[in-house]
């Protein structure tokens, strides 16, 4: 079976790959590869009902080889990972499906330094979990709660940001109801700002409902009727954030990597004078850092594999357009408060708005559907899709892009247009959607 997605471990709590049997497997797979000679782990979850379901198997699993298990409790992801490094743990798992309804759960691993695995460091903890290996008869180990595991973190991002005060910015901070909801006000709090905060009452139900980083109306319209400098919006689990300007339009994840990036360079804190994004990013991101002799270098999909190009190639600075953002010099991994903080530094020290700012980049018209589908049929035995793909990018005479790829969190395909005429590439996009949709569902109906 396999277990591991672009982003850990996704599914339905209490059915394959995330039923009990198999969690508690993998648990015992992650104390015997990543701590084989004992010792602890953190372990953390988002604000979801079945939180607590999956940790208690997962720590099953982990004390059953005798591991500690240091529990802190609902935390933001990166806020696991970071304290991964800071305890001294050779591991950080978290039990959270991220953006992903709250029907969904998923178990996020990291390595004693807080970065993500390698696939092939995954792919050792799956062979682990479905070996025969027997499991440890020794003595069990412990859970170990720590109440101030949020204090620590919070402690972490402020000391990333020395100096910065926020008093008299009006801001409003959108929670998602997930694991934000506590940690992010209370930063904001502590740094002066004047806050409106929305969707910080999580029930275990309501993560990421209509609200967050997928969802960004609610903050916009309330930044409008706050009159609010700002809008700060993050998704369930924490390791992602949009950006609301001054009028209530949303800054995504390439226009604050724009922002950051100049910020940087300014301030000889760009190695390289390049940063890593992925092939969703706007052509607009390129032409925008060119005229300051900022390279954009496109890495694979999802955060891991753009750490990995950053790590390659020694930059300080990657993400995605869905806000997830790395600043390597202070984290390992995507955080969605701490690139909030490097944006505020940046807004407070160039005396400017985010609407300013933001204008520094002028998105291509891009266009991105998300198709709903039964099975991932590989693309190349599509025809038809296959072909209306080469027609879009033949039409498009390399005046723009077209990137169709699958999910690797949802059974959904994803297909993105990007060029000069929004009309026009708003139809080839419908047109690849179409061909695969129906060519999908063609052969799921043969199938049956």
């Amino acid at each position: 079976m396999q277990l591991f997605g672009t982003d850990g471990v996704r599914g339905i709590p209490n059915t394959p790959p995330l039923d009990v049997d198999t969690v508690v497997r993998l648990g015992r797979a992650i104390a015997r590869v990543r701590a084989p000679g004992g010792g602890t782990v953190c372990l953390a979850r988002d604000t979801r009902r079945s939180g607590p379901f999956l940790a208690s198997a997962l720590a099953a699993g982990l004390l059953g080889e005798g591991l500690k298990v240091l529990d802190l409790g609902v935390l933001p992801t990166p806020g696991c990972a970071a304290l991964t490094r800071r305890y001294g743990a050779a591991a950080g798992i978290v039990i959270s499906a991220s953006h992903n309804p709250a029907s969904d759960n998923g178990i996020k691993v990291f390595n004693a330094e807080g970065g993500k695995l390698s696939a092939d460091e995954e792919t050792q903890l799956e062979r682990d979990a479905f070996s025969d290996a027997p499991p440890g008869r020794g003595a069990p180990g412990t859970v170990v709660p720590v109440p101030h595991a949020r204090a620590d973190y919070l402690d972490l991002l402020a000391q990333a940001a020395p100096g910065l005060r926020l008093d008299g910015l009006r801001i409003v901070v959108d929670c998602a109801n997930g694991a934000t909801s506590a940690a992010a006000p209370e930063l904001f709090r502590r740094l002066g700002a004047e806050q409106t905060v929305i969707n910080d009452a999580p029930d275990g139900t309501n993560i990421n409902a209509g609200c967050g980083s997928e969802h960004t109306e609610a903050a916009c319209a309330e930044v409008r009727a706050r009159g609010a400098d700002l809008g700060i919006v993050f998704d369930g689990d924490g390791d992602r954030v949009i950006c609301i300007d001054e009028r209530g339009a949303p800054v995504d994840g390439d226009r604050v990597m724009a922002i950051l990036a100049i910020d940087m360079a300014a301030r000889g804190h760009l190695p390289g004078m390049a940063i890593v994004c992925t092939d969703y990013s706007n052509k607009g991101l390129d032409i925008a850092l060119a005229p300051h002799g900022i390279a954009v270098v496109r890495g694979g999909v999802g955060d891991r594999d753009v750490a990995a190009v950053m790590r390659a190639r020694g930059c300080a600075l990657g993400g995605e357009q869905s806000g997830h953002v790395i600043l390597a010099e202070l984290a390992a991994t995507g955080d969605g408060i701490l690139t909030a903080l490097g944006l505020l530094d940046a807004l407070r020290r160039r005396g400017a708005s985010l609407r300013e700012l933001a204008a520094v980049m002028q998105p291509l018209p891009q266009v991105l559907l998300n198709v709903d589908v039964r099975e991932k049929v590989p693309l190349a035995e599509l025809a038809r899709t296959s072909h209306t793909i080469i027609e879009a990018e033949q039409s498009l005479a390399g005046r723009g892009r077209v990137y169709v790829r699958y999910s690797g969190t949802q059974r959904m395909l994803r297909v993105m247009v990007e060029g000069e005429n929004e009309h026009r590439i708003r139809d080839l996009a419908h047109r690849i959607a179409a061909a695969a949709r129906e060519e999908i569902e063609a052969r799921a109906a043969h199938v049956a």
